[in-house]
């Protein structure tokens, strides 16, 4: 299909969808919610198409002018002019035309359930676990974002052997899906007397939360126990058996909560956490089936895969799918210039993307 034939569909749609919501009489609220959305979402593509059609019937009147051979010399150099700034415009309305054009991951604007757990490097492999978790944190704080602890497992220095977050606010999926995988760090721990580096590894992964409506969970589907939450070295930290170990029979995800004293709570919390984990299992399920687009993202959202390295000696950051390095290892770790690596991955992202519906349509 041609971009001029995408571009009437949406069109089209667009005014469908008008008539629709001319038309409704409210009895429904539910799709008239829904139409509306998609009506409001598609505003923004029909107001650039008009704005790319424009260029084009400016550059095709003036392209007239020029060909006639009655226009004075004076109107001729204008029409030039003017036709030479609408040819350099009209490829960057086109290209942000067709970004706009590209499938949203419908995850994009949800929040996100971001789990850190320590990798190889024992203790310190915790201690940067700690480092990623403040890095987002702290990045969530500039987005305006809110971040919640949902549970946690400390090593008593410092560190984390897993830290289980939500971060709730504006596209949080959208700019996170991008960090799951296998951090990497490369640094002096602070207990190497002879300055030796070490190299230790952290795990992140980054999942939509769900809603009940995304994710229908059956009763018959689970098995829930109860224990006594423990604390560091095992001991018991509560009188009453609290801490919840929720299993999902049919997929064998086990999600276990203990931080709150309330074992209503407790389950609450795991529930989140099943929903955003079995959320994400669907989405790999339907990923799996277009591999060979997958292959081309840069978000493959794959956990084993070395995605970025923190070199502290030389004050770097790598991230290892495009190749970009970036000395700003402290920036980076403030959050402060996390936008900086988000942005790129981003931009490459949509390039492959772009490029892939391009040799489809071809």
């Amino acid at each position: 299909m041609s971009l001029d034939d995408k571009l009437d569909r949406v069109v089209a749609r667009h005014e469908q969808l008008s008539d629709m919501l001319a038309k409704s009489d409210g009895s429904d609220p539910q799709e008239f919610v829904k139409l509306s959305k998609e009506y409001s979402e598609l505003n923004g593509v029909v107001e650039t198409i008009r704005e790319l059609r424009g260029v084009r019937e400016d550059i095709s009147g003036l392209k007239e002018i020029l060909e006639d051979h009655e226009t004075d010399s004076e109107m001729r150099e204008l029409a030039t002019l003017e036709i030479e700034e609408l040819r350099e415009r009209e490829p960057d309305v086109e290209q942000k035309l067709k970004l706009m054009l590209l499938p949203r991951d419908e995850a994009d604007t949800k929040n996100a359930i971001l789990e850190i757990r320590a990798g190889t490097g024992g203790d310190e492999a915790a201690l940067f676990a700690a480092d990623l978790f403040r890095m987002y944190q702290r990045y969530a704080e500039n987005r305006g974002w809110k971040v919640e602890i949902m549970a946690s497992s400390d090593t008593g220095i410092g560190g984390y052997k897993e830290i289980i977050s939500s971060i709730s606010g504006s596209d949080v999926f959208a700019r996170l899906k991008y960090e799951s995988g296998v951090h990497r760090v490369q640094r002096v721990p602070d207990t190497e007397s002879s300055g030796r580096i070490h190299t230790s590894a952290a795990t992140v992964a980054v999942l939509p939360e769900a809603e009940e409506v995304d994710v229908h969970i059956e009763d018959a589907d689970l098995r829930v126990d109860t224990y006594r939450a423990s604390g560091p070295g095992g001991q018991s930290v509560n009188t009453t058996d609290s801490a919840i170990r929720i299993t999902h029979i049919p997929t064998g995800i086990v999600v276990t909560q203990q931080d709150e004293k309330s074992q209503h709570k407790n389950r609450a919390k795991a529930m989140r956490v099943l929903r955003a984990r079995l959320y994400e299992h669907e989405r790999q399920l339907i990923d799996a089936e277009r591999a060979q687009a997958r292959k081309s993202q840069v978000g493959s959202g794959d956990r084993s895969e070395r995605i970025r390295t923190y070199n502290f000696p030389q004050g770097r950051v790598t991230d290892h799918r495009i190749n970009l390095t970036m000395h700003k290892l402290e920036k980076i770790l403030d959050g402060e210039a996390l936008d900086e690596l988000v942005d790129a991955l981003v931009t490459e992202d949509q390039a492959a993307r772009l490029s892939e519906d391009e040799t489809t349509d071809a």
